[in-house]
């Protein structure tokens, strides 16, 4: 609560005060969005159909993509595309497609969507979670941005044409980047990698883990990284960490996949996927014998090379 006034004002000013609750509003319009009685759209997110409800109106004041797709008709030729030729009047298509937009599905619709009709939207572009988050946004503007969805709310924002909270989530980008968070963050890149958004951040992160290598290679939440992922970070030149921490990831990786999928030979897929990223050479002759070796993963005749490559010249007799 906020009272405006100024002891010296004139007379006519002290007849006025302005008086904001701006929380109670927010608290209000959450409200509104979690009461499906009260909504007229429901969005079904992401592979499991989600339901998350919003109000049509405040979608379309705060975003223009919105207000294109839940209150411009589509243009005849886009529906003569999407109506199936065997279609009657007694039959209307479920879903219409538009372009970059998600699939609008019109129940009971007549050809032009009316103002006050429910509609459902189906959402494949983004996760449930992060959906939400958008939503929220935009029905009380305010969010919580965490790593784990941070990605998926930046790329929303960008896509549904939310300026504000697309420069917060890149401003919170640049505090959130930790050993912590640095997995987390390159698991959801997985998931956007199609967005133009993705890639800054993504460059922001492998940085990250280029600096602080031994401390990422080390975590548990590496092991649980896209295989992609894993190789492109243990083939970085720019990567810092030493070789045997290097080695240990992989394996920690392939352990973790042959445990997850007990049809494969855990070493076949060491072998083929990482065999070639770890120069074995640089690893300590007596961590090369007692650790790598028993492991019977790497080819003895490399462990031999290694071991040859780590020998000091001798002098040679001259004749």
């Amino acid at each position: 609560m906020r009272l405006q006034g100024d002891m010296e004002s004139t007379d006519d000013e002290l007849d006025q005060s302005v008086f904001e609750n701006k929380n109670g509003l927010a608290d209000d319009m959450a409200f509104l969005a979690s009461m499906p009685e009260l909504c007229d759209v429901t969005f079904l997110v992401g592979d499991t159909r989600e339901p998350v409800c919003a109000v049509k109106a405040v979608l379309a004041a705060r975003s223009r993509v919105f207000h294109k797709m839940l209150y411009q008709p589509p243009s005849p030729q886009r529906k003569k595309e999407v109506i199936p030729k065997e279609t009657t009047k007694l039959r209307r298509p479920t879903f219409l497609k538009r372009s970059s937009e998600p699939l609008l599905n019109v129940k009971n619709a007549n050809t032009q969507t009316q103002s006050n009709q429910h509609q459902t939207v189906i959402v494949d572009e983004f996760e449930p979670d992060v959906f939400r988050q958008l939503i929220e946004y935009i029905h009380t503007g305010c969010v919580t941005l965490q790593p784990r969805t941070l990605l998926g709310v930046l790329n929303a924002a960008d896509y549904y044409g939310l300026e504000d909270l697309r420069k917060a989530c890149t401003g919170f980008v640049q505090c959130c980047i930790n050993v912590d968070t640095v997995c987390a963050l390159l698991s959801s890149a997985e998931r956007y990698i199609q967005y133009k958004c993705t890639k800054s951040l993504v460059q922001k992160v492998l940085e990250f883990v280029d600096e602080h290598g031994n401390e990422v290679l080390n975590l548990g939440s590496f092991a649980l990284l896209p295989l992609h992922v894993v190789r492109l970070i243990l083939s970085r030149d720019e990567l810092k960490a030493d070789e045997f921490t290097k080695f240990q990831a992989a394996l920690m990786w392939t352990m973790k996949y042959g445990d997850t999928n007990s049809n494969v030979d855990w070493k076949e897929v060491f072998v083929e996927n990482f065999m070639s990223s770890i120069q074995y050479h640089k690893i300590p002759a007596n961590v090369l014998m007692n650790e790598v070796e028993p492991l019977k993963l790497v080819p003895y005749e490399v462990i031999m090379t290694s071991l040859a490559y780590q020998t000091p010249p001798v002098s040679i007799p001259t004749n």
